[in-house]
C-alpha cells in the first residue's frame, strides 16, 4: 500500500512539473500554429545542388539558434532556394532551419512530420500531386542534357544507345525513361534519345561531378540549365546538347499526410511568393544566383 501511495505522489509531482514548465504539449491546431509556437520552421532542401542550394563551408552555426541539433542553420547553407526559404521564415517571424533528406524520400511523401515543407526546386507534376501539395511556382527552368565539352556530341540523336545520368526520382530520370512526366504537352519539347541506359545517382549535380572526376560509365547527364551553367562556371568542362527538352514549374511542397493541417501554411507561402513576384524580390534573387531572371512564366 505504501508503495502505491509513493507512486501516486510521484505521478502528481511529475504532472505539476510538466504544467509548471509548459510541458502540457502544443496547443496548435495546424502546422502554421505549431511553427510559430516553437519559433522556427524546418525546411528541406538539397545540400549539393549549386547554385540553388549548397553548404556554406565558411558558415558557423550560431550558439543561440533554435534549430534542432540535426538541422542546418542559415549560416551553414546558401543558394537561391536557401534565400527563398529564408524569406519564408522571415515572413512568419521565425528562424529558418534546414533538413537535407534524399530526393527520393522527399518526392515519396509521408514525411512523418520530420520537416515542415520543401523549398528545393521541386517540379509540380501529377504523380507528386498524389502525395504532396504545392505552392504557386516561384520560378521556372528549362531541362537540358549536357556532355563533356570534348566529346564531339552535338545532338541528342548522337546519344542513342548510350548511358545517361540523372538524379534519382527526378523528372529528368522520368524523361530519360520515356515515362509520362505529368506535365502539360506544351511544356515538353523533345523525346529522349533511343535505346539509352539510365544511370541514377543521388542528385543530378552528382552526375556532373562524377564526369569531372573521370567516371566513364555514362556519356551525358540530364538536369536543369541552371546546374549546367553552374558546372561550367565552376570549371567543369561540359557543354549543352541542343536546347531545352522540357520546361519545369518549381514550387514549395507540403506533405498531404502531415499530422497537422498545412492549408494555412500553404496560404501564407502562396501570399509571400505572389508578393515576391510582384515586387521583384524573386527576380532579384534569380539574377543574383543565376545571372538571369527565371521567375517569369516561359
Amino acid at each position: 500500500m505504501k508503495n502505491m501511495y509513493k507512486v501516486f505522489v510521484l505521478v502528481i509531482i511529475a504532472a505539476l512539473a510538466l504544467v509548471a514548465c509548459g510541458g502540457g504539449g502544443s496547443q496548435a491546431t495546424d502546422l502554421l500554429g505549431a511553427i510559430k509556437e516553437r519559433g522556427y520552421i524546418l525546411i528541406s532542401t538539397d545540400p549539393n545542388y549549386a547554385p540553388q542550394s549548397f553548404l556554406n563551408t565558411e558558415g558557423k552555426r550560431p550558439s543561440d539558434t533554435k534549430c534542432p541539433t540535426d538541422a542546418l542553420t542559415t549560416a551553414e547553407m546558401q543558394g537561391f532556394d536557401v534565400d527563398v526559404a529564408i524569406s519564408v521564415g522571415d515572413a512568419l517571424d521565425v528562424e529558418t532551419c534546414f533538413a537535407t533528406p534524399g530526393w527520393d524520400t522527399l518526392t515519396a511523401g509521408n514525411w512523418a512530420d520530420k520537416w515542415d515543407l520543401s523549398v528545393g526546386s521541386m517540379t509540380i507534376n501529377l504523380d507528386r500531386q498524389k502525395v504532396l501539395d504545392f505552392s504557386v511556382p516561384y520560378y521556372y527552368t528549362p531541362a537540358v542534357v549536357a556532355v563533356l565539352a570534348d566529346s564531339g556530341i552535338t545532338s541528342l540523336d548522337q546519344l542513342a544507345g548510350q548511358a545517361i545520368c540523372a538524379g534519382v526520382s527526378t523528372t529528368y530520370e522520368t524523361w530519360l525513361n520515356g515515362a509520362d512526366l505529368g506535365l502539360p504537352a506544351s511544356s515538353i519539347y523533345a523525346k529522349p534519345p533511343a535505346d539509352i541506359t539510365v544511370v541514377p545517382l543521388e542528385s543530378d549535380q552528382e552526375c556532373a561531378q562524377a564526369l569531372a572526376a573521370g567516371r566513364t560509365d555514362f556519356a551525358a547527364y540530364a538536369t536543369s540549365v541552371t546546374v549546367v551553367n553552374a558546372n561550367i562556371a565552376a570549371g567543369i568542362p561540359v557543354a549543352l546538347v541542343g536546347g531545352a527538352v522540357y520546361s519545369e514549374e518549381l514550387a514549395a511542397a507540403f506533405d498531404k499526410s502531415s499530422t497537422l493541417p498545412t492549408d494555412t501554411l500553404r496560404a501564407e507561402v502562396d501570399k509571400l511568393f505572389s508578393a515576391m513576384h510582384s515586387d521583384g524580390r524573386l527576380s532579384d534573387l534569380s539574377n543574383k544566383w543565376f545571372n538571369e531572371d527565371l521567375t517569369k512564366v516561359p
